[in-house]
C-alpha cells in the first residue's frame, strides 16, 4: 500500500511511461517534478551540492557521492573479466568493451564503430573537419586535444621522451621510436621491387621514385 495516493500516481508512471513535467527550455520530459528540478540545473548551471574535501560542486547528490571515492579511493564495482576495480558502474561498462570486443557508437559517415562515445565524437571531426582546440601562441588548430598538447611543445621546446641508449630526447613517442632504429638497426620499410629496406618510411618512398623515373625513361 502507498502511504499517499500521490505517490501512487507517480509510480504508476513507471508503467504507462508516462512524462508529465515538461522542461520549458528543452522540452524534455520527466515522470516527477523532483526530475525535472533537478534536469533544470543543466541550463540554469546551478550545483548546489559541494565536497567538503576539495570545494568541487555538482548538481545532484548521486554525482557528489561519486566524486567522494576520488578522496577515499573506494572502487566497488567490479569487472567479470578481469577483476579490476573501478569506482563508478558506467566506468567498468566501458572498460567490460575491452574484453568483449563491443562497439556500439557506429559513425554514420562511414561505418566505422567505437566503444566509447567520446571516441566517436573525436572520430566524427574527420568528417566535419572541425579543429576546437587551438594554440594560443601562432594559432594552428586540432581536431584532439593530446595533439595541440603535442604541438605546444614545439613552442616550449619541451622532449619528453628520451632514448635509454644515447640519452637523446624528442617530441614525440612516434619521433623516438623511428630514432631507436638507429640502434637496432630496425629497417621494417622494404622495397618491393629491388628488397632495398629503410628505417622511415618517407624514404622508403624517396627511394621508389628512383624505379619510377627509370621505367618511365626506358623505351617501350
Amino acid at each position: 500500500m502507498f502511504a499517499r495516493f500521490a505517490r501512487l500516481v507517480v509510480h504508476r508512471h513507471v508503467h504507462t511511461g508516462e512524462k508529465p513535467h515538461r522542461c520549458d527550455l528543452c522540452e524534455s520530459s520527466f515522470t516527477t517534478s523532483e526530475n525535472l528540478k533537478i534536469h533544470r540545473r543543466v541550463h540554469t548551471g546551478e550545483q548546489p551540492h559541494r565536497c567538503d574535501l576539495c570545494g568541487s560542486t555538482f548538481a545532484t547528490s548521486e554525482n557528489l557521492k561519486v566524486h567522494g571515492r576520488v578522496h577515499t579511493g573506494e572502487k566497488p564495482y567490479r569487472c567479470e573479466h578481469c577483476g579490476k576495480y573501478f569506482s563508478t558502474s558506467s566506468q567498468v561498462s566501458k572498460h567490460s568493451r575491452v574484453h568483449t570486443g563491443e562497439k556500439p557508437y557506429k559513425c554514420e559517415h562511414c561505418g566505422k564503430a567505437f566503444s566509447r562515445s567520446d571516441e566517436l565524437k573525436t572520430h566524427l571531426r574527420v568528417h566535419t573537419g572541425e579543429k576546437p582546440y587551438c594554440c594560443e601562441q601562432c594559432g594552428a588548430s586540432f581536431s584532439r586535444s593530446d595533439h595541440l598538447q603535442i604541438h605546444r611543445r614545439i613552442h616550449t621546446g619541451e622532449k619528453s621522451h628520451w632514448c635509454e641508449q644515447c640519452g637523446k630526447a624528442f617530441i614525440t613517442y612516434s619521433k623516438l621510436k623511428m630514432h631507436q632504429r638507429v640502434h637496432t638497426a630496425g629497417k621494417p620499410y622494404r622495397c618491393e621491387q629491388c628488397g632495398e629496406s629503410f628505417a622511415v618510411s618517407r624514404s622508403l618512398k624517396s627511394h621508389e621514385l628512383i624505379h619510377t623515373s627509370s621505367n618511365l625513361s626506358e623505351p617501350s
